[in-house]
């Protein structure tokens, strides 16, 4: 199942498909992860470490690469990350991402170090690595933010090359769109995906990163969760991280990745957490949820994983005691029918 097809297929005709290799997956591993800290003891560190949104697994296996030569967990995120911005083929990260409704392609980004320092750009054109401006904007200015003109003004002061993120296959879907498309958000055409990426390396450290293009044929101008701290990516080096997909406005509004991170810090597992975030989103009053679609990986500082979503056909590329496999998430819907 492509990664383009998250929210689109996330309606109420999929809650009667039961998928049981999915759910096998995901047991299998969290059995794994129990198994394994139970034979290391809660002192010992699963490391190094890798886990990322969707199936991704050149962008792991590139961020697995540096941390297995000794590189850091930040330098590994950012790695991973750039693999799908120049993926032409993905139409939702980088180059070839999918235009907003005018057809200008925008990008978000953030970054997340081991001690909390952060970085981010916003609604950025013509620059296809934001995952590396964001590193810039943490590392190399007073702020932690920049958006649009300035951000793209910094990222050619940089170094950075402007180039046309348009290609032909995004602008032809582009052009189908306007054929029937109206100037307001309708859930399932608005469909898009992230990278999310946490890191362990062998020091211990957790780093984390997340880049997209957002909603495709977005509102001029509209930020989804992704380069928000707290919403789409949150690390503290102490206690874990988690990164998020899908339907950003409800990831922000529970605060989504600093929720698990804060659960994780109150005891519970990555996999109770992501669970409980999910949760949190489904229980709302009045809430949408069999038409949107969010996702949550985490890890804590243990190495222990989780992943949970809404609806099925979420999946997460993890690099793990030196094996890169890709596992279907367990989904809140699987439980509810």
């Amino acid at each position: 199942m492509k990664r383009r097809k998250f929210l689109q297929k996330a309606s109420v005709s999929g809650l009667g498909v039961f998928a049981a290799s999915s759910i096998l997956a995901c047991k299998t591993e969290q059995e794994s992860d129990k198994t394994q800290n139970k034979q290391n003891g809660t002192s010992t560190i699963v490391k190094p470490l890798v886990i990322a949104t969707w199936n991704t697994p050149l962008a792991v296996e590139t961020a697995a690469k540096i941390l297995e030569r000794g590189g850091s967990a930040l330098e590994a995120v950012e790695e991973g990350c750039r693999i799908e911005e120049a993926n032409e083929e993905g139409q939702s990260v980088g180059k070839g991402g999918l235009p907003d409704r005018d057809g200008n392609v925008t990008l978000d980004a953030c970054i997340m170090d081991e001690k909390g320092n952060y970085g981010a750009v916003l609604c950025v054109k013509n620059i296809k690595h934001v995952i590396s401006v964001a590193r810039k904007v943490m590392e190399d200015t007073p702020h932690v933010m920049l958006v649009g003109e300035g951000a793209e003004q910094f990222a050619v002061s940089q170094g950075f090359e402007k180039e046309d993120l348009l290609t032909e296959s995004s602008r032809k879907a582009w052009e189908k769109w306007k054929e029937k498309s109206e100037y307001k958000p309708i859930i399932n055409i608005e469909n898009h995906d992230t990278i999310g990426m946490l890191a362990i390396d062998n020091n211990g450290d957790i780093s984390g990163a997340c880049t997209t293009s957002g909603l495709a044929y977005k509102m001029a101008g509209r930020v989804g969760d992704s380069p928000i701290i707290g919403g789409g990516l949150f690390v503290d080096n102490e206690i874990g991280g988690a990164a998020a997909t899908g339907l950003g406005e409800e990831v922000l509004k529970t605060v989504g990745s600093f929720l698990i991170v804060e659960l994780m810090r109150q005891g519970k597992s990555p996999q109770e957490a992501c669970e409980e975030a999910i949760a949190r989103i489904v229980n709302k009053p009045n809430s949408d949820y069999k038409n949107f679609q969010v996702g949550y990986i985490a890890v804590n500082k243990k190495g222990e994983t989780g992943a949970y979503s809404i609806h099925e056909w979420f999946s997460y590329n993890i690099y793990k005691n030196k094996e890169n496999k890709n596992i279907k998430s367990d989904f809140i819907l699987n439980r509810k029918q």
